[in-house]
């Protein structure tokens, strides 16, 4: 059976209103404990994790495609998505043409696991989050610490450079990093470069804690001080330092190559 519509054709709808500040304002979502989802992908990618959505505002435009109709088969028959004009979602959307539709998500609270983890120290750019998220999920560090002064993890630009990563990882927001790295029981390593090991030279097969900070500051003093051991990532070249996201990847990956390699 086809879901009802309902449509909403006046900027000055209260729903439509409350959207816009949903989609501009972190206060916002986080108040509502809410994410917003841009276009078909992201929701695609929720919905195979289970996570649905309460409030689905579809473009007119795209009613007749057959991608956007196969998303809205699976969405629970208690919902009735939303039908905006495409020019006035268009004024909604953080993107810069209307997307397919904008999908209202309950904001996911995970439970603490045991096992590697990410601890991200205030990181400030989304795509960087969004990067270092995408390597997480991809070489299977699944619970990642964020400190409150992380850019907003489920902002658009951050959901949209993830790629989906968010809806597999465990994100811990505003997380008290300290308390984080003091009750870890495996390896706790941070990027530093003075005093450092190479990363090539550490065992990362077991439990590790990797710890990265601010793209300007790095990694506070306090944290610093709790890490067992700080590494550095080899550069034979001539740049001064690698972007956070760049050395979180190669660190996650060395994790998989070693694990790899024990296995064979």
């Amino acid at each position: 059976m086809p879901h009802p519509y309902r449509s909403l054709t006046s900027p000055h709808n209260d729903t439509l209103k409350h959207l816009a500040r949903l989609v501009q304002f972190a206060r916002d979502r986080r108040k509502d404990d809410v994410i917003v989802l841009e276009g078909i992908h992201l929701l695609e990618a929720a919905l195979e994790q289970g996570i649905v959505p309460a409030q689905c505002f579809i473009n007119e435009a795209a009613l007749g495609r057959a991608e956007v109709s196969v998303l809205l088969a699976r969405l629970p028959q208690t919902l009735s998505p939303l039908v905006v004009p495409e020019a006035l979602l268009g004024k909604l959307t953080s993107l810069s043409s209307a997307p397919e539709l904008i999908a209202v998500c309950p904001r996911p609270h995970p439970p603490r696991r045991s096992g590697s983890c990410l601890l991200l120290e205030d990181i400030q750019d989304p795509g960087n989050m969004g990067t270092i998220l995408r390597s997480a999920a991809a070489s299977g560090v699944m619970e990642v610490f964020l400190s409150k002064g992380c850019a907003d993890v489920f902002s658009p630009k951050v959901l949209r450079a993830g790629m989906g990563a968010h809806f597999v990882l465990n994100l811990h927001e505003a997380a008290d990093l300290a308390e984080v790295l003091g009750g870890f029981a495996g390896r706790k390593l941070v990027t530093h470069l003075e005093g450092s090991q190479s990363l090539y030279a550490q065992d990362l097969r077991g439990d590790v804690a990797f710890v990265f900070g601010n793209e300007g500051a790095g990694v506070s003093a306090g944290l610093l001080q709790l890490a067992d051991c700080r590494v550095r990532i080899p550069m034979p070249g001539h740049a001064e330092s690698l972007n956070v996201a760049m050395a979180a990847t190669i660190c996650l990956f060395e994790r998989v190559r070693q694990l790899d390699a024990s296995a064979a």
